[in-house]
C-alpha cells in the first residue's frame, strides 16, 4: 500500500513570521490526517517553519536544491543546509524553475541525486504543456523527462513524483480525475518498463495541477493517484487541510474560526 502524501508549495509566499502562523493554524486541523502532510516553504522561511511544526505530523520541505555539496554558488543552498534545519523532502524540476530559470531535465537529474545522496526525499516535478498535449506528445515527453530526469537512481521508491500539466497550474483549470488517472498509470508503466515493476509499483506519484478542496477527493480516488502537490490552495489552513481530509466528506461542512476561512 502506498501512503497518500499532500505537499503544499508555498511558491514565493508568506515571510517567516506569517508562515509560522500558517502552520500553528494548519497543525490541530490536520493532526490526525490519514495521509503524509508535507509544507514545501521558501528557504529564507525554513528555520522558524522548522521550529514551529517541531513535535507535529507536519513534515517540512524545501523548492529547491543544488547539487553541488558546497562552492560558488552565489545565492543557492546544498542538501547539508536544508538537512541541519530537519527539512525531509525538496521540490525538484518545477514548471516554473524550467519555465523561469533555464532548469532541463538533466539538471533535474543532478539535483535529484544530490538529494537522494543527502537523505532527502525529491518531490520530481514532470509534465508536459497545453501545446504538448493537444498535439498528442504528453507520453513522449513524460518519457523523456522520467528517462533523463531520473538516470542513474537505483530505486525509484525512495522518490515521489509529481505529474504536474503545465496547462492546469495557477490558471484554474485542471485535467479530469479520469485524465490525471490514466497520465499517472503511463507513469507508472514507462518507471516499470526502465527500472522495475516493483519499485514503479511503490513509487508514490502526485497530481500537482491545480487540486482544491472542491476536486481532491474525486482525484485521489483514483487508484494510481496518491496524493497532491498543492499551489495556492496550500495558503490558507482551512482549504489546505479540507484537502488533507479528502477522505472525510464532512470537513467541507466543518465549523472552522473566521480567521483561517
Amino acid at each position: 500500500m502506498r501512503t497518500p502524501i499532500i505537499a503544499g508549495n508555498w511558491k514565493m509566499n508568506n515571510t517567516a513570521s506569517e508562515g509560522v502562523a500558517l502552520v500553528e493554524a494548519l497543525k490541530p486541523l490536520v493532526c490526525d490526517a490519514n495521509c503524509e502532510v508535507v509544507v514545501c516553504v521558501p528557504a529564507i522561511d525554513i528555520p522558524a517553519v522548522s521550529a514551529a511544526i517541531e513535535g507535529s505530523n507536519i513534515a517540512l520541505g524545501a523548492q529547491n536544491v543544488h547539487f553541488a555539496k558546497s562552492g560558488a554558488y552565489t545565492g543557492e543552498i546544498s542538501a547539508s543546509m536544508l538537512r541541519e534545519y530537519g527539512v525531509k523532502y525538496v521540490i525538484i524540476g518545477h514548471s516554473e524553475r524550467r519555465q523561469y530559470f533555464g532548469e532541463t531535465d538533466e539538471t533535474v537529474n543532478k539535483r535529484t541525486l544530490a538529494a537522494i545522496e543527502a537523505g532527502l526525499v525529491p518531490i520530481v516535478c514532470i509534465g508536459e504543456s497545453l501545446e504538448e498535449r493537444e498535439t498528442g506528445k504528453t507520453e513522449e515527453v513524460l518519457s523523456r523527462q522520467i528517462e533523463t530526469g531520473f538516470r542513474g537512481i537505483d530505486d525509484l521508491s525512495g522518490i515521489v513524483i509529481a505529474y504536474e500539466p503545465i496547462w492546469a497550474i495557477g490558471t484554474g483549470k485542471t485535467a479530469t480525475a479520469q485524465q490525471a488517472n490514466e497520465t499517472i498509470a503511463f507513469i507508472r508503466k514507462k518507471c516499470a518498463e526502465l527500472f522495475c515493476p516493483k519499485c514503479a509499483e511503490q513509487v508514490r506519484i502526485q497530481y500537482g495541477g491545480s487540486m482544491n478542496a472542491k476536486n481532491a477527493r474525486e482525484l485521489m480516488a483514483m487508484p494510481e493517484i496518491d496524493g497532491g502537490l498543492i499551489g495556492g490552495a496550500s495558503l490558507k489552513a482551512a482549504d489546505f487541510s479540507s484537502i488533507v481530509h479528502f477522505d472525510r466528506p464532512d470537513m467541507a461542512s466543518m465549523k472552522l474560526p473566521k480567521e483561517l476561512l
